[in-house]
């Protein structure tokens, strides 16, 4: 039976569940590819430290060469996380003649298509499935269970943290500062969450999913992205009372006129959804297609056994390919032609909005608001304030019919530059139901 030595870059949360699952499936990976899939080299920082797994010490090395260097190991898993050194260490292995297996959003988001292009050059693959949605087979099923589909439109929610602490916040009363919190806790959450809670995760993997469901590159700072840190327990109360739960949601259309929008932010999503089932840390994917129409991707969006299973996946396809099974370029092959592209503007959408004013408790205040969004052809669903009282300042909250975006903007932006407004306008959209 022949052997395929691999080598791990890095064994942190995902590294330990890569290393446990190819140990735990051992004889049954061996019978499926007929041939043993063996970890000769990890990468760590501390060779000394305390592990989940059980590796032998010479297989833990702190110097990269032995992995990128070592003519025997034809596989190499980066696991590493951020842009440098993992590019650096990706591209070293792609010219040593390694596969690539990789989790790592950022870089396949934003340094995909230099190493798509240099394992083109080399004809060897590069796999990524770990990278969107934990454990969950979404870029599998878009990239070939879909290839003979046109897909329309993807939509999820792909980043667990910020789905944790709208779902505390919506279950529990929470603030956003104790729903942070809990997320932390329960581990769900890094000890500076910026990335998640600002959007920008769930850019990256936005940015993957449009590559590979439109065929089209864009870039994560193109992507028109608003974080949950401004979602307040008044909104989340707010939304329930109108039928709606918050989430984030990320999501990449085709508008009308064929031109491909994308945006991340937090969203009104009706009570009857799909997506409002979507609890915790786990993930969802919606893909629209002019063939199958609606399919769903649901499961847990990381974490160190669901995106460990990703990995290992990903591992086996490429063993396949280095047995010889089947011959895979670097998937997929479109690739090699994709060219890059700027989403769409926001303007074009249209869609209902929920939007929550903060303005001085005078007389005339309601009716200036709402002249200002009919001036600009703003229907108003319903209107609902505070009951006033000693308060100086009123939450006024309107839901709009379906407008523009560009409409709604004109409106909102001379609404905040009134000389008593007392802060910007927050606006979401709302999710239309299924």
């Amino acid at each position: 039976m022949r052997n395929i030595s691999i080598g791990l870059l890095g064994l942190g949360n995902v590294g330990s569940g890569t290393v446990r699952i190819l140990s735990e499936n051992r004889e049954s990976l061996a019978r499926r590819l007929e041939g043993r899939v063996t970890v000769k080299r990890v990468l760590v920082r501390d060779p000394s430290k305390a592990r989940d797994v059980e590796l032998p010490m010479p297989a833990l090395t702190t110097d990269p060469d032995d992995i990128l260097d070592d003519p025997d190991i034809r596989v190499v898993v980066e696991l590493i996380g951020g842009i440098e050194p993992a590019r650096e260490y990706v591209l070293r292995a792609l010219t040593s003649g390694k596969h690539v297996v990789t989790a790592n959003k950022a870089l396949i988001a934003e340094h995909g298509a230099e190493i798509f292009a240099e394992a083109a050059r080399r004809r060897l693959s590069v796999h990524f499935e770990g990278a969107v949605a934990g454990g969950i087979p979404v870029l599998r099923a878009v990239r070939e269970g879909l290839a003979s589909d046109r897909i329309t439109a993807v939509t999820g929610i792909v980043n667990g943290t910020s789905n944790f602490v709208l779902d505390t916040m919506t279950s529990s009363n929470a603030s956003y500062t104790q729903a942070v919190t809990a997320a932390q806790r329960a581990g769900f959450a890094e000890a500076d969450p910026t990335l998640d809670v600002s959007g920008r995760d769930a850019a990256h993997k936005l940015a993957i999913l449009t590559l590979l469901s439109f065929g089209v590159r864009i870039r994560p700072d193109d992507i028109a992205t608003t974080g949950i840190d401004l979602v307040r327990a008044f909104d989340i109360a707010a939304a329930d009372q109108r039928g709606y739960v918050i989430k984030s949601l990320a999501q990449a259309r085709l508008g009308p006129d064929g031109r491909l929008h994308a945006y991340v932010t937090p969203a009104l999503v009706p009570k009857q959804h799909i997506f409002a089932g979507v609890h915790g840390a786990y993930n969802a994917v919606l893909v629209e297609s002019a063939g199958l129409g609606h399919s769903m991707y649901y499961g847990p969006g990381a974490g160190m056994m669901p995106t460990g299973t990703a990995v290992v996946s990903d591992i086996i396809e490429v063993c396949r390919d280095v047995l010889g099974f089947v011959r895979r370029s670097t998937p997929p092959e479109a690739f090699h032609g994709v060219q890059p592209a700027t989403p769409a503007p926001l303007g074009g959408l249209e869609h209902q909005s929920y939007l929550c004013f903060h303005v001085p408790n005078v007389p005339g205040i309601l009716g200036r608001v709402a002249s200002t969004l009919g001036a600009h052809g703003v229907s108003i669903d319903s209107m609902d304030q505070d009951t006033p009282g000693d308060r100086e300042l009123l939450e006024m909250v309107i839901v709009t019919e379906r407008v523009s975006r560009a409409r709604l903007d004109a409106a909102l932006r001379e609404i905040d530059a009134f000389d008593v407004t007392a802060a910007p306008t927050h606006h979401m959209p709302i999710v239309d139901p299924m």
